[in-house]
């Protein structure tokens, strides 16, 4: 469960805080639905704003209904999606993405955060006055709630890897009030949380100066992917689905945050399958493995205390050199003549910017499940774009010194051997055994390393109430940022 007590010393310094700073917090329902629910005046406000810009109204666009642009939009009805089509992927089923790249940040992490950072907000056990908020992340997480702290005035510490793309260091730059740089790359998760463990035991974290918002522990971080995503991947499915049959969703694993829609959308449609994919150069969960990879934006050597393994029905890995030759072919001049001579749509090509790398991982996902399951044009898979090329410039550019220019062969080669020649090797379809052979290596992250409870590990196995308890507390947490917008006093104004 997500810790709601209310400690009400610090929670009146947080409302005036807001008040002073002229912050309103945006409820989950308001998240959801935007259009119906969030007021005249923030809109108004709204039309004047950039979409990365700081300040505080841009609270209101964490959601996946924002209008696809870069500054003034509003909302629209249907949250932001792209169906791949078949000459592109390679097989019959349709293939449909919601798009992160028109949330702030340009990812959806940005709404990871939020839900994490606002339970704690609200009922006073963050005061953003005197504490400041640490983000371990892999890069986007951190990014997001840098971004989220800074638009509601407390300072923030964001932690991750060295070897993350120079973009994602130079945008913190900008709004992180301290960076710390852990030594290695995606795969390199416990470094993350050795460096928390320092924090807290320095004289700052002995005095109750900084939180950690760990997302890989963070239920808030599930609980905004089950009911944010989950919804909107829904709302998808209503407008796109005829004699179509849904069949499941592919995503790859990070924090596990994400595959919290599955949960909401196998209540929705019991007989959907939740794909989990991971670096085959890293394959935790597929053989209990270990190394480095470079699918940037997920993480590896553990399963996150957040997953919910036993709702998940399939491991996939995909080969990190996969997903960087298709960068190459979705960005590059050359990759982009290959795919219009394979029938790709020029509307199709204007628009593959808008899949970063994990994007492109989750895409190999979906078609290697596609081909397994044998799936034809009647059947859907879901999948997301996590962020877009935005951030990766700098990798393109790493490519071209490493292999030199991007040549019509190399086109040639990747379009039918990346993308079009997936085959359905390095995958399981899990059985009862096998999931909870996956949910048993939370143990030694969690209990031996991280000194959770043993008694809550085997609950998230055998209690079946336990992460209903989890998804019932939106109601609650929406209550509780009523109350404070109503003690703020600025929603109506």
């Amino acid at each position: 469960m997500i810790d709601l007590s209310i400690k009400e010393k610090q929670l009146e310094s947080t409302i005036e805080r807001l008040r002073e700073r002229n912050i309103i917090l945006p409820s989950y329902e308001q998240m959801k639905n935007p259009n119906e629910t969030v007021s005249s005046n923030i809109k108004s406000e709204l039309s004047s704003l950039g979409l990365w810009e700081i300040h505080s109204r841009n609270l209101f666009r964490i959601t996946w209904n924002n209008e696809p642009k870069p500054n003034g939009g509003l909302y629209q009805e249907l949250p932001n999606y792209m169906e791949l089509p078949s000459e592109l992927t390679g097989v019959k089923a349709r293939i449909i993405a919601l798009i992160g790249k028109w949330m702030p940040t340009g990812s959806h992490k940005v709404g990871a955060t939020y839900g994490c950072l606002i339970p704690r907000l609200v009922t006073g056990q963050f005061n953003p006055i005197i504490q400041k908020a640490v983000w371990p992340s892999t890069g986007n997480y951190c990014r997001g709630g840098a971004f989220n702290a800074t638009l509601l005035a407390c300072e923030s510490i964001a932690i991750l890897p060295e070897g993350m793309s120079k973009e994602r260091f130079e945008w913190l730059n900008t709004v992180a009030g301290e960076i710390i740089a852990t030594p290695g790359s995606e795969s390199n998760v416990k470094e993350i949380y050795d460096k928390c463990h320092e924090l807290m035991a320095s004289p700052r974290g002995q005095k109750g100066e900084i939180v950690i918002f760990n997302q890989f522990d963070e239920f808030g971080n599930h609980l905004w992917h089950y009911e944010v995503t989950g919804n909107a991947m829904n709302k998808v499915l209503q407008k796109e689905l005829r004699t179509d049959r849904f069949r499941g969703i592919a995503l790859t694993t990070g924090s596990a945050g994400t595959l919290g829609c599955g949960d909401f959308l196998k209540e929705c449609y019991p007989t959907i399958k939740i794909a989990v994919g991971e670096a085959l150069q890293c394959p935790t969960l597929l053989k209990n493995g270990y190394g480095a990879h470079r699918i940037e934006g997920i993480g590896d050597k553990h399963v996150p205390w957040i997953h919910n393994v036993k709702n998940t029905d399939m491991v996939i890995a995909i080969d990190d050199n996969d997903a960087m030759a298709l960068i190459r072919l979705f960005n590059e001049k050359e990759g982009q003549k290959q795919l219009r001579k394979a029938g790709v749509s020029e509307a199709i090509i204007e628009n593959l910017h808008l899949l970063g790398i994990s994007s492109v991982a989750n895409v190999i996902m979906a078609i290697k499940m596609a081909k397994y399951y044998e799936m034809d044009e009647n059947d859907v898979i879901l999948t997301v774009f996590t962020d877009s090329m935005e951030l990766y410039q700098s990798r393109l550019e790493e490519l071209k010194i490493e292999f030199g220019q991007y040549t019509e062969k190399d086109a040639i080669r990747d379009y039918n051997m990346c993308l079009r020649g997936q085959q359905t090797n390095n995958m399981i379809e899990l059985n009862y055994l096998q999931k909870r052979r996956i949910h048993n290596l939370k143990y030694f992250t969690w209990i031996e390393q991280q000194g959770k409870s043993l008694d809550e590990l085997n609950r998230q196995w055998y209690d079946s109430d336990y992460w209903n308890l989890i998804h019932s507390e939106v109601s609650e947490i929406d209550r509780l940022i009523g109350e404070i917008n109503n003690h703020v006093g600025l929603e109506n104004k």
